[in-house]
This record gives C-alpha cells, sequence and structure tokens, in this order.
C-alpha cells in the first residue's frame, strides 16, 4: 500500500510540473509563427513549424530551456534516490535467452542483472565452454552505441551484425569470421529499416534508403530500396535488387532468402500494416520478379519452402489468418 502512495505522489507531482496552469515554474515561451497551408481548399494554421528544424540553433536553444525546467524538477523530488535504489534492487538478477545453434555453436543472450545490453555468448556440445561473442556494453566508452541485429551465414561461420550509435535509426553493418571475431571487411554504413539476408556465405541482401540532404532525423525518407552485398566488395558497388524506379517505389523494403538458398522473397510496404509479396528465383541469374500478393489489403509473409512449394501465413480473407501453401509457377491467390 505504501508504494502505491509513493507512486500516487510521484504522478501528481509530475503532472504539476507538466501543467502550466497549475505550475509554479517559468515554462520557457514558445513563439508562434505564420505558416498556413491549404488542404482541399481549407487552410490550416501550424504556428510551431519551425521547431521541425532540428538543425538550427533557435530549436535547439527552445529544447535546452525546457530541459533545464524538467530536470531541475526531477532533481528536485526528494525520494528519487529510493525509487531508484529499489528499482535497481529489484532489477538486479541474471537474465537469460534460450539459445539458438548456428554452425558449430550455440549462442545465447544473458544480462548479469544492471548490464546496460544484454551480452552474447556462446558455447559447443558443453555450456561449461561458455564464452563471451558479443559484448555491446564495450562497443563505445560512453555506453551510447547498441547492437541492433545479428545474421549468421548459411553454414554459420559468419556473422553481419548492425549497430546504432547514439540511438541512431541510420544502422552500421559489421561482418566478422565467428572464430576470430575479426572483421574480414570494411564497414557498410546509412542503413535503415533493414533485415540482414545471407545468401548461402557470398553475401546478403539489406534495405535503406538514399541518404538524404541536411537533418539524418528529419529528412525525409520514403522510398526503400533493396540491395545485394557481395562479400569482398565495396558498398558503393553493391546492386540494386528492388525499390529504385517508382513503379517499385514503397516506404518499407525486406528481402528475405530461403533456407535452401533457392529463392529471395520480397516485401513492399507502405505502412506497418498489409504489404505486397514478390519473389525471384536466385538459381537463374537473369530471373524476374514474379508477384504473390499485387496490393496492400492484407499481411502475407513467407513462412519456409520445399522444394517448390511456398508456405505462407496470411490474413487475406481470414482475420484470424492462415497457412496457405502455393506452388511457385502459380504463386497468386486464386491458385
Amino acid at each position: 500500500m505504501k508504494s502505491i502512495y509513493t507512486l500516487s505522489a510521484l504522478t501528481l507531482t509530475l503532472f504539476t510540473c507538466m501543467n502550466p496552469k497549475t505550475s509554479k515554474y517559468n515554462y520557457p515561451e514558445t513563439k508562434k509563427g505564420i505558416t498556413i497551408d491549404t488542404f482541399f481548399g481549407e487552410q490550416v494554421n501550424d504556428p510551431y513549424r519551425w521547431l521541425e528544424d532540428d538543425l538550427s540553433e533557435e530549436t535547439a536553444q527552445w529544447v535546452k530551456a525546457q530541459n533545464e525546467v524538467t530536470f531541475n524538477h526531477l532533481k528536485s523530488i526528494p525520494y528519487n534516490e529510493t525509487i531508484k535504489n529499489r528499482l535497481s534492487e529489484i532489477w538486479n538478477y541474471e537474465k537469460v535467452g534460450a539459445p539458438f545453434k548456428e554452425g558449430d555453436y550455440y549462442y545465447f543472450y544473458k544480462n548479469n542483472g544492471l548490464q546496460n545490453q544484454y551480452v552474447l555468448y556462446r558455447y559447443t556440445d558443453d555450456i561449461s565452454t561458455e564464452e563471451v561473442f558479443l559484448d555491446p556494453n564495450k562497443f563505445s566508452e560512453d555506453g551510447t552505441t547498441s547492437l541492433s541485429s545479428i545474421s549468421f551465414s548459411k553454414s554459420g561461420k559468419l556473422l553481419a551484425y548492425s549497430i546504432s550509435e547514439g540511438g541512431s535509426d541510420w544502422r552500421k553493418v559489421i561482418v566478422i569470421d565467428v572464430e576470430t571475431k575479426q572483421p574480414i571487411e570494411d564497414t557498410l554504413v546509412d542503413i535503415k529499416f533493414s533485415g540482414l539476408s545471407w545468401k548461402a556465405d557470398d553475401g546478403f541482401f539489406y534495405s535503406s534508403y538514399e541518404k538524404p540532404e541536411g537533418s539524418e532525423l528529419s529528412a525525409k525518407t520514403d522510398q526503400h530500396i533493396l540491395y545485394y552485398h557481395q562479400l569482398g566488395t565495396k558498398q558503393k558497388d553493391d546492386s540494386v535488387i528492388f525499390g529504385k524506379s517508382s513503379e517499385e517505389k514503397h516506404r518499407y523494403v525486406w528481402g528475405t532468402v530461403s533456407e535452401d538458398n533457392k529463392y529471395l522473397f520480397i516485401s513492399g510496404a507502405e505502412s506497418t500494416s498489409g504489404n505486397r509479396l514478390f519473389y525471384l528465383n536466385l538459381t537463374y541469374p537473369n530471373s524476374k520478379l514474379k508477384t504473390i500478393i499485387g496490393d496492400t489489403n492484407n499481411d502475407t509473409g513467407l513462412l519456409l519452402t520445399q522444394n517448390d512449394t511456398f508456405y505462407l501465413v496470411t490474413n487475406l480473407n481470414a482475420p484470424n489468418r492462415r497457412l496457405v501453401k502455393v506452388n511457385a509457377t502459380n504463386p497468386t491467390p486464386e491458385y
């Protein structure tokens, strides 16, 4: 019961701070500009448009002033340390993820209790041989570089992993030999909202946007492009697979290679719901793109392939989803 009262008091204090009508604090004045857009014949006033320029000195000063008021108040709360210490006590226990096998090793994530980021461990057949494989807590001195995703090659002998610096959505991708843990080529840069899918041990598919000019945070990125990176080559020479043309324009594009390395499945979406689905036969150099789902009125994704049969999960005419199978020669919904 005591903890409930404490939480209620904290909530009330924060609400008081955020409500200008009841606050005893002097909030920085937020100026109003004159920006009017016309949509469908209606004029819409947007007086705070100037705050969207995150590179301007004026915006930076506004953020600094707002933070000063906020953090001064938070520092003044007398039971801050009590809450912090209690939460640290509650969270301070070892956390271990489920193991998964790649190549000759089993891998798993573990946090000793209060580590900022989980550490990736590995072992062979005996867990007593466990060793640290990747420790994101050591990626940077200030701890602001995190491990975003990992993708092992089909043999498990190579790993491509992406990192985020300072919380940025723009990632770097590093490829290492799992035995030596050392990079085997130059780091790939400027990759955003991407999966990493290997074709055997030869290379991998990834997605990104053309790097915008100006702000990385607020500049428009709405045409996602799927690339193929061949190991040992420069990133500037990576092949464009899908998404470059106006006909193939999508806000989000992902590529997934089947386990047998025979097919590449490409998903294109305009939002977080609904996608088109295509595939390429990777066994033929000049294979043409084939459509499985040609509109974004449903969510359809690959579960697995078996020879030339695709198993798909879809909510097309199935609100609770269903599992369907189609042949590669006729993969559209009517089949």
